[in-house]
């Protein structure tokens, strides 16, 4: 696996794991074992990045992350998260008392004495940006964390944070489904020197296209409640899925290959991390990370799919209001 440089030297797998769907979102839970083979399975095939939260579950992520990682926790990269009031009103919480308990609770249950790279899960409009980074780094100069990662942060919050800590990479969605990023972001990370970790990079497995209008999600699926994955606006949306297969033929390679290849090709200092509870799709993700595309074959991609207009938010109104741009 080729390696990836994030902000201030990080090192990671050029593809991460996203471990969220072990545990939550995509139907049922895999049982534990399971759900510690495929991370085990992935750090045998190159993967050195994985991604969890303490919200995930909730709680039960990290456990599964922290047991499978134990052996090899010298080799690898474990990023979690903070930010929510998880055991209350479940709305974003950073002051600074709740990210000292989560930090701990973390630590014990990813079996480690520090978090590599320590997300904030979502911006809390209540607590000053200042007063979060300020209290990673303490947690930093105590040597429980590493590194400082902000998720679906706008520009504005991002230069408040990184003005105070620098921020070693962001988390948000970003894939041929949602470019959103491209338009602030992006250029806002490459200035500042930090990297890029999107997560979604298949858009919630819609670009492998497995998924069409007769799909019928299970009922613990989280993507029954996502305007995107309206039966109408799978429909409308299949123009892009269908140009997607369309150019994978064309590459020799899989679409969810191409839809990774694509995101890996936009910038040196991005990591993806999609997620599978799935072997053989994980293999087929990793494989992406040997996908080369060329100037002409970028063009081609973006011609063939910049001007297809996708329809459905990517969340529940609830959920998009926490975003923050």
């Amino acid at each position: 696996m080729k390696k990836r440089i994030l902000g201030q030297g990080l090192e990671v797998s050029a593809i991460g794991f996203g471990c969220m769907g072990i545990s939550q979102s995509y139907g049922t839970p895999l049982p534990e074992a399971d759900g510690i083979r495929i991370i085990r399975d992935a750090f045998e095939r190159g993967v050195t990045f994985f991604d969890t939260a303490e919200v995930y579950g909730p709680y039960t992520n990290e456990t599964v992350v922290g047991e499978a990682l134990a052996p090899i926790r010298d080799q690898v990269v474990i990023a979690t998260k903070f930010g929510f009031d998880i055991d209350g009103s479940g709305v974003p919480d950073s002051r600074p008392a709740r990210i000292r308990k989560a930090i701990e609770g973390s630590l014990k249950r990813l079996r480690t004495d520090h978090i590599d790279l320590y997300y904030q899960h979502r911006v809390d409009r209540d607590t000053p940006i200042e007063d979060v980074a300020g209290t990673v780094k303490d947690l930093i100069a105590e040597g429980k964390v590493k590194y400082f990662g902000m998720s679906e942060a706008g520009v504005a919050n991002i230069r408040k944070a990184h003005a105070v800590l620098p921020v070693t990479a962001l988390q948000s969605e970003y894939s041929l489904m949602w470019r959103e990023p491209e338009e602030q972001i992006l250029p806002v990370l490459e200035e500042l020197g930090i990297g890029f970790v999107p997560f979604s990079p298949l858009g919630k497995g819609f670009l492998t296209g497995t998924i069409d209008a007769t799909t019928q999600f299970t009922e613990k699926d989280f993507r029954n409640t996502l305007p995107r994955f309206d039966k109408e606006n799978r429909v409308a949306n299949a123009a892009l899925v269908e140009t997607v297969q369309q150019l994978a033929r064309d590459k020799g390679v899989t679409p969810a290959q191409l839809a990774l290849a694509w995101v890996l090709a936009q910038k040196p200092w991005i990591a993806p991390i999609p997620g599978t509870t799935k072997l053989h799709r994980l293999e087929e993700n990793i494989g992406a990370a040997s996908v080369a595309l060329s100037a002409d074959d970028l063009a081609q991609i973006g011609a063939a799919t910049g001007s297809i207009a996708l329809k459905g938010d990517r969340y529940s109104p609830l959920n998009m209001a926490r975003i923050d741009r």
